[in-house]
């Protein structure tokens, strides 16, 4: 079986694969139980805004939560008891000391934000509970809103917290003593030693980004998890507090929101885009993983994610998504090659892009590419209304593109001159010129599209020869006997014309109707090459039957674009047959209204697939 790789899983292994050997840092060890952790463990999460899960290394490795739950209890308390009380229990300034200082208002006693292990405490105290239980059942049902299953407490880990806290018991004794603690404080800090000491991995912590990052809703479950006025306190003091001593330094080079605990997890959101949790129990002098650190650093690098660098992100960047059974390319063709497109099509993908390209909107992209890949010979990505393209945008793209050229699928951009920057880029990171030269090969998509139906024509029994001599395989000879054809056949002219050559000239007198034998033709709004290709007609299809039928002068210019081989039928002999051969007159007409009513369907099958995607 194939695996179809994603650039971004390739990217995050590729970030592990590197860091892994960062020795730096040491597990901490004050904790007693975290003495004893794997110092070589590490992993990697990533969860998009919609729920997609990325993950790398030990991605699924159980660790306590420690301070990375101090946000998510401060949400809780905010839900329970508003912005303007939790004021008066906890400030939002960062302290400046370290994260179990006793860091109190000297004159209110309250402490600096809820990030410190103070504010933590005095937080943890506002979870409404009639107990111990109650309290620390809430913050596990909480937790497990975000993460979308059920969550437990480490009994080790919060068995070695509770025998060495004694610093956080005089926290709160002290909080106690300001009436911050409106209650006896040793239930209080027992609570929160077990909301540290709460098992997640990776995964539970990206996904818990990711509802953050998709305004308080689990993009899994669908379950509120927070209320949407209360998430951006919740991520405003993460981002000025929740990286410890190391927070300016945190916003300024990776400009996330992010909480790091001192058991080696770090969770960085980066909202309306994703959560990411990374894992690696080596940590600082201040608190903070080793490894994580440089992972989120080169995320944010490498992707262009700063928050005060955004981009416009719309609500979806695929405008359409259709394959050439659905709808085709403008090619008119024989009948036996139409069914044919229609009955294996599916393996021709056509995706148009819209809007601003960053990770974000982008990433959607080439995961609904990669989804459907294992059936997909040939993909088309449509930029015609795609209005910038940002460098980690373009790497993505030309990642997805050279995973699929390696898997042998065609990959074609079009409609890419509006986009100059787009191509230089895709071909930083590719070192085959020809490769480069491929992808950007259509400027239009109904170009690329005729091509891909070709190839996947190609792979098929030939429905129709490159040469049609019979006349029975015509659409006009329709209903015809041996007779009638042969009587037909007699009034018909041969003419060839050259690659460039011009067939119908616009504003011509519509003296002939052409049945093309050998070749491909292509109908010109303006000159060719530098006006509109509207259409192509290829071998046993018939042109000029509008003008043929009313008499009307041509509208567009028809020239051949290989060596083309065709039947011309003269109007006057066609009118002749009216008092020859009216039978033959009579059932020619049909098969022209026929041929026109099929091009008018396909018109309209056109219009309602675009019509419903977009609605």
């Amino acid at each position: 079986m194939t695996v179809h790789r994603s650039p971004v899983q390739s990217f995050l292994e590729s970030l592990h694969a590197r860091f892994a050997s960062v020795r730096d840092g040491e597990v901490a060890a004050y904790i007693p139980e975290l003495a004893k952790t794997d110092p070589d463990l590490f992993g990697i999460c990533l969860a998009t805004a919609d729920g997609y899960l990325y993950e790398a290394g030990d991605s699924r490795h159980l660790f306590t939560v420690q301070s990375i739950s101090k946000p998510f209890v401060y949400g809780l308390a905010l839900d329970d008891n508003g912005v303007k009380h939790m004021l008066t229990k906890t400030g939002v300034e960062p302290s400046g000391d370290a994260f179990n200082a006793i860091s109190l208002h000297r004159v209110t006693g309250r402490p600096f934000n809820p990030m410190i292990n103070a504010g933590a405490i005095a937080t943890t105290g506002q979870v409404r509970a009639d107990s111990l239980q109650h309290r620390v059942a809430r913050i596990l049902e909480m937790f497990g809103r975000y993460t979308g299953h059920p969550m437990r407490v480490d009994p080790a880990v919060y068995d070695s917290e509770n025998r060495t806290g004694h610093r956080n018991r005089a926290i709160g004794h002290l909080l106690r003593n300001f009436d911050i603690l409106d209650a006896e404080p040793t239930a209080i800090v027992d609570a929160y030693f077990q909301q540290c000491a709460i098992a997640v991995h990776c995964a539970d912590l990206a996904l818990m980004g990711a509802t953050l990052a998709n305004q308080g809703v689990n993009p899994v479950t669908g379950v509120r998890a927070i209320e949407d006025t209360h998430v951006e306190n919740v991520l405003s003091v993460m981002a000025s507090c929740g990286m410890y001593d190391f927070s300016g330094g945190w916003i300024y080079n990776v400009g996330m929101p992010a909480k790091s605990g001192v058991s080696g997890g770090v969770l960085a959101v980066l909202p309306g885009q994703f959560g990411i949790g990374v894992f690696s129990p080596r940590v600082d002098e201040h608190g903070n993983s080793v490894r994580a650190l440089k992972v989120c650093e080169e995320v944010s690098r490498a992707w262009e994610l700063h928050q005060f660098n955004p981009p416009y992100c719309p609500t979806s960047s695929r405008r359409l998504s259709y394959s050439c059974a659905e709808r085709s390319s403008s090619r008119i063709r024989h009948p036996g090659e139409l069914a044919c497109v229609r009955d294996h099509g599916s393996r021709v993908r056509v995706f148009e892009i819209q809007g601003n390209l960053a990770f974000a909107t982008t990433e959607s992209i080439v995961r609904d590419v990669i989804a459907g890949s294992g059936e997909q010979r040939s993909v088309i990505l449509d930029f015609h209304h795609v209005t910038t393209v940002n460098g980690a945008a373009a790497r993505l793209l030309a990642d997805l593109a050279a995973e699929l050229e390696r898997r042998g699928t065609a990959t074609f951009f079009t409609h890419t001159p509006r986009l100059p920057s787009l191509r230089p880029q895709v071909a930083a990171q590719w070192t085959d010129a020809a490769a480069v030269e491929r992808l950007f090969r259509f400027p239009s998509t109904d170009l690329a599209m005729e091509w891909c139906e070709d190839d996947l024509l190609e792979t098929l029994p030939r429905p129709v020869p490159s040469r049609l001599d019979d006349l029975r395989t015509f659409e006009i000879a329709a209903g015809l006997t041996s007779e009638e054809i042969e009587v037909l056949a007699q009034l018909l002219d041969r003419q060839r014309y050259s690659p460039g050559e011009f067939i119908i000239r616009r504003d011509d007198e519509a003296t002939n109707l052409f049945l093309v034998m050998s070749g491909v033709v292509g109908v010109w709004l303006g000159e060719p090459g530098t006006g509109s290709r509207v259409a192509s007609f290829s071998v046993g299809t018939m042109v000029g039957e509008l003008a043929f039928l009313d008499g009307a002068r041509r509208s567009a210019h028809v020239v051949a674009e290989c060596d083309v081989e065709c039947s011309l039928f003269d109007v006057d002999d066609f009118l002749r047959l009216q008092e020859s051969h009216p039978r033959i007159h009579a059932t020619i007409l049909r098969n022209l209204a026929v041929s026109l009513a099929t091009k008018l369907r396909k018109v309209n099958r056109d219009v309602s697939i675009l019509s419903t995607q977009r609605g």
